[in-house]
């Protein structure tokens, strides 16, 4: 709910402010060209960077894994051209943080960090390669007693009184 009234109302009101506050500052038509050639510049390096991650997937594709991280980029390449499209500076800039690969990282490595650390898997998987990277956790469980070794359980079938 949050998310759409900051989406729906605070975005574009701020969008407004800011376009009018550019407007005073280098004039109507200058502001007005300026927005027409951010998006254009906008359209031609979504296309491109579309054209990378597409390469990217077909050869993740074609070399027997998983494309993951290129299907997530092909979506931030979309989603950041949307926003250059859309009129407006505030969009204008994170549309080109969704575009050029190396705010794209960070902003992939974001939001997988945030939905992975909501999940009980993700927690674990986010602990298991810090773990393999020789990483410090200080979420981690303590080791306890584990030697690393296999021990076998053996379970008794539940008796009945």
């Amino acid at each position: 709910m949050l998310l759409l009234i900051l989406l729906f109302i605070v975005v574009p009101i701020a969008e407004i402010y800011v376009i009018i506050q550019v407007g005073q500052a280098i004039g109507a038509l200058w502001t007005i060209a300026l927005l027409i050639a951010d998006s254009i510049l906008g359209s031609m390096l979504m296309r491109s960077q579309g054209r990378q991650a597409w390469r990217r997937f077909n050869a993740a594709i074609a070399s027997g894994r998983p494309p993951a991280r290129e299907a997530f980029d092909g979506a931030l390449v979309i989603f950041g051209g949307a926003f250059l499209l859309a009129p407006g500076f505030i969009t204008d800039v994170l549309g080109l943080s969704l575009l050029l690969p190396p705010s794209r990282a960070l902003v992939r490595r974001f939001i997988v960090r945030a939905v992975l650390g909501r999940t009980p898997a993700g927690r674990m998987a986010m602990f298991a390669t810090r773990r393999a990277r020789g990483g410090r956790d200080t979420t981690a469980p303590p080791p306890g007693d584990v030697d690393g070794t296999a021990q076998e359980i053996r379970s008794e079938p539940p008796q009945l009184p």
